[in-house]
């Protein structure tokens, strides 16, 4: 006996999908992972709940197709359409969880973004105490391909760590290593730098590359060689880098990138067309909700990112704002006004004047006159050519011209001396 077609029926699979991955319609945890509302893992766990519903009927299994025109709803809202794939680029400040619904209720990453974006999953996780690039999309398919480990998509960290060790040692990280029982692929680090601090101990940055993104695996794998990790930071995710973002900042990745770099990894039929993102600009840097500058959830000796970009009032502008066409007019200067710097009532001192000797009256003590032209004549003073030429001889002084005027002190000329001298008193 033929059962009757029922979209909740629910075949014996026997560990295969039999006729469920051949008839026409698709999976409920894909149809609700391309419309961005969780990826397949999250689906399984909300229709377990009992809080996915097709056609009003409450799903108890993820092995179950969404043919076209039936109506999927989770928490009773309806599930709009599913829209072309986004991407973001997102800095995760410390003391936020990467999870839609944290049972402690402590504050998300998805509480802190802007309200105009859709709903968004996150591209793997960053612990609470790690910060660094986050990507953010909602196509719950693209994240789970970019997850594994078979994209060969290699992460970039900064990891700061607490302890003694070598390059020699971190090579040996290329080959794998076994923590716990959990066996890590091939890691690349290398040693930055290294500054001693006191009591003996040391700081030392560390570049990490791996490609596979397990739980905790940088923070794992360094202390499994004697290093402490106090500061953890993701520089890039495959071909997108953190670049500029300040902490809490997300940037929408424009769809002419996603056709570039995600093809064959983005269905065709979920590909973005045009060449500007929905979202434009940047977002402003906000801190984490509920917790100004880190509060409690911040840890000892790990920067505060985002308390220095917080802006809780408008600044205002350091210069004033005039209106169109107003000139600001300039401040006039008294010519009689005293000069800068002196006192007020008191005059500047007059620069005293050298004395001229007998022999400046009649020399020109200026530029010399160039060879083969006669010097140039003062206004208003004859000299003549006997008093202009000066003996080279030291202490003989030119001859006095017989018109000269006499110095001051001393009486009017009355005629030529007569011969003999003075007369004898």
């Amino acid at each position: 006996m033929t059962k009757p077609h029922d979209p909740l029926y629910e075949p014996e699979l026997d560990g295969q999908d039999g006729d469920l991955d051949g008839g026409p319609g698709e999976r409920v945890a894909k149809a609700l992972a391309r419309s961005g509302v969780a990826s397949r893992r999250e689906v399984e766990r909300l229709i377990e709940a009992g809080r996915v519903a097709i056609n009003g009927k409450v799903l108890t299994t993820p092995a179950v197709k969404v043919q076209p025109g039936d109506f999927l709803t989770v928490d009773g809202q309806l599930v709009a359409e599913r829209e072309p794939t986004r991407l973001f680029r997102y800095h995760k400040p410390t003391g936020l969880m990467t999870t839609h619904n944290d049972p402690k209720g402590r504050p998300t990453v998805f509480q802190s973004l802007p309200k105009e974006l859709p709903r968004l999953i996150s591209v793997g996780r960053l612990d609470l105490n790690s910060e660094g690039l986050l990507l953010l999309t909602n196509d719950g398919e693209l994240s789970r391909a970019l997850e594994t480990p078979s994209n060969a998509w290699v992460r970039r960290y900064r990891a700061r760590a607490f302890g003694d060790t070598t390059q020699a040692k971190l090579d040996t990280l290329k080959d794998g290593i076994t923590v716990e029982g959990v066996k890590y692929g091939s890691i690349e680090a290398k040693i930055d730098k290294a500054h001693d601090k006191a009591g003996g101990g040391k700081n030392i940055w560390i570049t990490v590359s791996l490609s596979e993104g397990k739980n905790r695996e940088v923070r794992k794998v360094l202390e499994a060689l004697g290093l402490k990790v106090n500061r953890l930071i993701r520089m890039s995710y495959g071909p997108f880098a953190l670049g500029p973002l300040e902490a809490g900042q997300i940037e929408e990745v424009g769809p002419r990138v996603i056709r570039e770099l995600l093809e064959g990894i983005v269905s065709e039929e979920n590909m973005p067309t045009g060449d500007r993102p929905k979202f434009n600009g940047i977002a402003s840097a906000v801190k984490a909700p509920g917790t100004p500058g880190g509060g409690d959830l911040q840890r000892r000796g790990v920067p505060r990112a985002d308390r220095a970009v917080v802006i809780d009032a408008p600044q205002k502008s350091e210069k004033p704002v005039y209106k169109a066409g107003w000139a600001k007019p300039k401040k006039k200067v008294s010519p009689h006004a005293p000069a800068k710097g002196a006192s007020k009532g008191i005059a500047a001192p007059k620069a005293k004047r050298a004395p001229k000797s007998m022999e400046s009256k009649f020399i020109d003590i200026g530029k010399p006159a160039a060879r083969g032209k006669p010097a140039a004549k003062s206004p208003g003073k004859p000299v003549d050519g006997a008093a202009r030429r000066v003996s080279e001889k030291p202490g003989r002084a030119a001859p006095r011209p017989a018109a000269a005027k006499p110095s001051r002190g001393v009486g009017p000329s009355r005629g030529p001396a007569p011969r003999g001298g003075p007369p004898k008193r």
